[in-house]
C-alpha cells in the first residue's frame, strides 16, 4: 500500500548524517563494535558555568512561554558577542533566537525563497543546505571546488554560478565538513562580485567560529556594502558543547528578522526557556573559557592528519577550523578490496562501517563525492583505533 504523503515530504531526502548514525546504533545493537566518526558533535560535556546557569534558571522558576524570538536579555546578550567577536553592530530588533542554528537557517531559507528560486551553494556543504532549499521549492545550484584547492570556490566560479534567478548564496567558513576558513581578502573578493548582484542574499553560517586553529575566520556582514543582504547565523551547539540545548540565532537586516520571527510564531514559537537562559551566560563568556576543548581539538587533527596520510590512497589537506577531516578517496573506486567492489563514495562509507566497524560519513551528502567525512570529536584513543581499523582494511 502506498501511503498519501506529500509531495513535499516525498522529495526530501533523508539526512545521511543522521542515517549512518542510526545504522551505528543498529550495529551496535547487534553486539558489533563500532567507533563513530560519522556525527558532527563535541565528545565534551557542556561546560559546568553553563550548567549551573541553567539550574539557577529553574530555581527562579522560568517556566512559561518566551518570547518568540527570545529573551530580550538573551538578544542583548548576543548583540554584545556580535561587537566584541565579530565587530559586527546589531540591535536587539535585529535578533532572532531559534530551537538550533538549523532552525534559523530554514526561517531564513522560508522567509526569503520563492518556488523557482535558485541558492547557489558552494561545496562541500552542510547536508542541510540543499534538503531545505527543495523543502522551500526552490533549485540548488552547487559551485564545485577540490582538495587541491583547499576546496574553496574562485570569485570566477561564483560569478559564473549566477543567474537572473539567483536569490541566496551560502557561505560557511569554518566549514561542514572540510574545516576550510575563508580569509577576509577572500570574502572582499567575493563581494565584489557580489556587489554586482543587488538582490542576492548571502547567508553566512558561522556556528563553527571558536573552533579554528590558524586563522580567525572573518563575518561576511563586516564587509560595509554586503551587511544589509547578509544574514549572519551562529549558535551555541559546537564551541560550547550544547547540542541537545538547541540554541541558534541570526543578526539580520531587521525586516528580515520580522518576518523570521512571524514564522516561528505559527511552528514552534520561543525556543525553551532554560536553554535561553543558560544560553546568556554562555554567549557573554570570554572565549578563553572554552579554549580547552579546542586546543584538544587541535591535537586531535593533527593526529587524524597524520595518521591518514601514511595510507595509500588517501589525499588529505589541512583543515583550518570545526572537528572534521575531508580526505578525497576517489583513488579507490572501481577498486574490489577484499571481495568488494567500490563505485563511489557512499560504498566506501559503508565498507568501512562492515569491515573496519567505522562510521563515516559519505561526501555525496555534501556535494563532494569523491570524499568521505570523518569527525575527530571523538577521544584520542577512539581516533587511533579507528584509523588502525581502516588501514587494515583496506591492506
Amino acid at each position: 500500500m502506498t501511503h498519501p504523503l506529500s509531495d513535499r515530504i516525498n522529495s526530501l531526502p533523508v539526512s545521511e548524517t543522521l542515517a549512518m548514525a542510526a545504522k551505528t546504533r543498529e550495529l551496535r545493537a547487534e553486539g558489533k563494535d563500532i567507533i563513530g566518526l560519522s556525527l558532527g558533535e563535541p565528545d565534551f560535556n557542556t561546560p559546568d558555568f553553563i550548567k549551573d546557569a541553567a539550574i539557577e534558571a529553574i530555581n527562579q522558576n522560568y517556566n512559561s512561554y518566551s518570547p518568540v524570538d527570545g529573551y530580550l536579555e538573551l538578544k542583548e546578550a548576543i548583540c554584545v558577542k556580535f561587537k566584541r567577536d565579530n565587530v559586527l553592530e546589531y540591535k536587539p530588533s535585529q535578533v532572532v533566537v531559534s530551537t538550533g542554528a538549523k532552525q534559523s537557517i530554514a526561517n531564513v531559507m522560508q522567509v526569503l525563497l520563492n518556488p523557482g528560486d535558485e541558492v547557489l551553494l558552494p561545496s562541500p556543504y552542510w547536508v542541510s543546505y540543499s534538503a531545505l532549499a527543495i523543502l522551500c521549492e526552490a533549485k540548488y545550484i552547487e559551485i564545485p571546488s577540490s582538495i587541491e584547492d583547499d576546496f574553496k570556490i574562485t570569485p570566477a566560479q561564483l560569478e559564473a554560478a549566477i543567474t537572473p534567478k539567483t536569490k541566496m548564496v551560502f557561505f560557511n567558513s569554518p566549514n561542514n565538513p572540510s574545516g576550510t576558513i575563508y580569509s577576509e581578502a577572500e570574502y572582499r573578493a567575493m563581494a565584489v562580485v557580489l556587489e554586482k548582484y543587488p538582490k542576492i542574499f548571502i547567508l553566512s553560517d558561522e556556528i563553527y567560529e571558536h573552533i579554528n586553529y590558524e586563522t580567525k575566520p572573518f563575518s561576511f556582514a563586516g564587509i560595509e556594502s554586503m551587511y544589509e543582504r547578509t544574514i549572519t547565523v551562529n549558535g551555541l551547539a559546537k564551541a560550547f558543547a550544547m547540542t541537545g540545548w538547541r540554541i541558534g540565532y541570526i543578526g539580520a537586516a531587521e525586516w528580515i528578522a520580522k518576518a523570521c520571527t512571524k514564522m516561528q510564531g505559527q511552528i514552534t514559537s520561543g525556543a525553551n526557556c532554560i536553554a535561553q537562559r543558560a544560553a546568556i551566560t554562555a554567549v557573554l563568556a570570554p572565549v578563553s573559557k572554552i579554549q580547552y576543548m579546542v586546543d584538544e581539538f587541535k591535537t586531535r587533527r593533527d593526529i587524524v592528519v597524520g595518521l591518514l596520510r601514511e595510507i595509500e590512497g588517501f589525499k588529505v589537506n589541512v583543515p583550518e577550523g570545526a572537528f572534521y577531516v575531508f580526505p578525497d578517496i576517489s583513488y579507490f573506486f572501481g577498486k574490489t578490496i577484499k571481495g568488494v567492489k567500490i563505485e563511489n563514495a557512499n560504498d566506501f562509507a559503508f565498507y568501512l562501517l562492515e569491515k573496519a566497524g567505522v562510521a563515516t560519513v559519505t561526501g555525496d551528502a555534501f556535494g563532494a563525492p569523491s570524499c568521505i567525512r570523518l569527525s575527530y570529536a571523538a577521544s584520542e584513543s577512539q581516533i587511533r583505533e579507528a584509523i588502525k581499523r581502516i588501514k587494515e582494511a583496506l591492506s
